[in-house]
């Protein structure tokens, strides 16, 4: 019985830079919703190193947080059984296939993308070409394995635009070969704010208290959020102008599996300092669990690196059938074996 649906199932591609430090924003807005997927699709989920090196990285440090994010995924509950974990360098066919796609992909197209201007603003020493294409890469993530669904963050919607714009231009000219993906906002997706900033996203590259890491320590974690910016009102509602309130909130919902009426309701009448306290604790209870799953993972070394082996075979198999077609319908010479 079990076989017989295998074929309906659509496929998910999602993938994480393993850069910066993973933050709740990460686990609440994406990781804890890939646990729930694997059980109704078939996902690959991507370490996505090349994405990384547009911005200059610590090449000791990039192999660390490689293995790290790995044991992360596997930590927080994402099965290599029923998923194919890789890392991306070790896909060939990902950057072969980009190649062919900046070939179908115009220059105005790219100029557009938000995230380009962000980033050549934050590093104007490092404006490379790899900042400006890095989006034709992501859409050959996608598009290598005929993904129906993206998981993805508002602010990233835009790439999964030009990810179908170029699926249906190079599927114009050559006939059904890309299928068209879609994005996979779930309807529980969480946006985590800066502590510190609650009117911007939380980032992994914050190294100030804005961020809290999945690797940060309980001390660490209820220092952070007791210094977490608020208003100068003392009620624990969720309204417009709150904007820290209502981020811790949020988070608060999110590592309880509550509302934010019921979040609500529990505080009433209590004030911030005790809020601030309850928040901390359902964080820090939370990613000590993680973590502790996370350092018995990363100590296995051994089993890391078959996950990564075999991941990567599952996903060449996937990606070579459909980089084979692409070079076959822009007419590239293929030896006969």
């Amino acid at each position: 019985m079990e076989n017989t649906n295998t074929e309906q199932r659509k496929t998910i591609f999602s993938g994480i830079q393993p850069s910066g430090n993973i933050t709740i924003g990460n686990y609440l807005g994406a990781l804890r919703n890939w646990v729930k997927l694997q059980y109704e699709y078939d996902c690959l989920y991507c370490i996505v190193d090349m994405h990384s090196i547009t911005v200059r990285q610590n090449p000791a440090e990039l192999r660390r947080r490689s293995l790290e994010v790995l044991a992360l995924y596997l930590a927080v509950g994402i099965d290599p059984e029923k998923n194919i974990i890789f890392l991306q360098s070790h896909v060939p066919a990902h950057a072969e296939l980009a190649w062919v796609l900046n070939c179908y992909t115009m220059f105005g197209e790219l100029s557009r993308m938000t995230q380009f201007k962000d980033k050549a603003a934050k590093h104007p020493e490092n404006v490379n070409a790899g900042l400006f294409t890095y989006p034709v890469l992501m859409a050959a993530d996608i598009l290598l394995y005929q993904a129906d669904l993206v998981p993805v963050g508002q602010d990233q919607k835009q790439h999964i635009e030009l990810t179908r714009d170029i699926a249906e231009r190079f599927n114009g000219i050559y006939g059904e070969t890309f299928k068209i993906p879609e994005p996979y906002i779930p309807k529980e997706g969480t946006k985590i704010m800066s502590l510190t900033e609650p009117t911007k996203k939380m980032s992994k590259s914050d190294t100030g208290g804005g961020s809290i890491s999945m690797l940060d320590d309980r001390d660490t974690i209820v220092r952070k959020i007791k210094r977490a910016v608020t208003d100068s009102g003392s009620e624990v509602k969720y309204a417009e102008g709150k904007d820290g309130i209502n981020n811790l909130l949020t988070i608060y919902a999110g590592f309880t599996r509550k509302t934010i009426a019921e979040a609500e309701k529990e505080f009433e009448g209590k004030g911030y300092g005790d809020f601030k306290l309850a928040v901390a604790e359902v964080v820090a209870d939370e990613l000590g669990r993680i973590q502790a799953e996370f350092n018995r993972r990363l100590a296995d070394k051994e089993q890391l690196n078959a996950i990564l082996k075999n991941g990567s075979e599952r996903a060449a198999y996937l990606a070579r059938k459909t980089l084979s077609k692409v070079y076959r319908k822009v007419g590239f010479y293929i030896l006969e074996k």
